[in-house]
């Protein structure tokens, strides 16, 4: 199978689980929207957090910035890399945002992560993320992670929570 076609599986996955993700939020009033889950989190806040792991991937993954840079975290924070902590930095960081800012924001990032995706030879994708890993994880990976499965992972929160209420 060649690279282009491994990239265009990748970017269909990627644009599936965006859709599916969009599918669901599309059908939740306003006050759904902002209502919290037992942890805390709304759709909204969940939406948020998306984008800022959007962010992630194309400044800290591909780009290789600094954490403190690309996601506005404290250095302490970005060198300790806690993923509990860093997601609740950033919750009460975007926690007061309106629902349109929120979602223009995401949509505005996933068009960006997609145009960025197409634009990048598979082969970069498939090199070590960092070079001193010795298990030399693909970039791969962090792309997986930052979109497809964090949007199924999102999506399913959001759905779990909603169908219950």
């Amino acid at each position: 199978m060649s690279f282009s076609r491994h990239k265009s599986i990748l970017l269909k996955s990627i644009q599936r689980e965006w859709e599916a993700l969009m599918s669901v939020v599309e059908r939740l009033s306003p006050e759904q929207m902002v209502a919290p889950d037992a942890g805390g989190w709304s759709p909204k806040d969940n939406l948020a957090h998306l984008t800022e792991w959007l962010k992630a991937l194309l400044g800290y993954h591909i780009d290789r910035k600094s954490a403190e840079e690309v996601l506005g975290i404290p250095k302490e924070l970005a060198d300790d890399w806690d993923f509990d902590q860093v997601n609740a930095f950033l919750f009460e960081q975007n926690k007061n945002r309106s629902i349109e800012d929120v979602l223009g924001s995401l949509k505005a990032k996933y068009a960006e992560t997609l145009a960025r995706l197409e634009a990048m030879p598979f082969e970069d994708l498939l090199a070590p993320r960092y070079e001193d890993d010795p298990e030399r994880t693909p970039l791969l990976a962090s792309v997986l992670g930052n979109t497809t499965e964090h949007f199924m992972e999102h999506r399913e929160r959001i759905q779990s929570y909603h169908r219950a209420h």
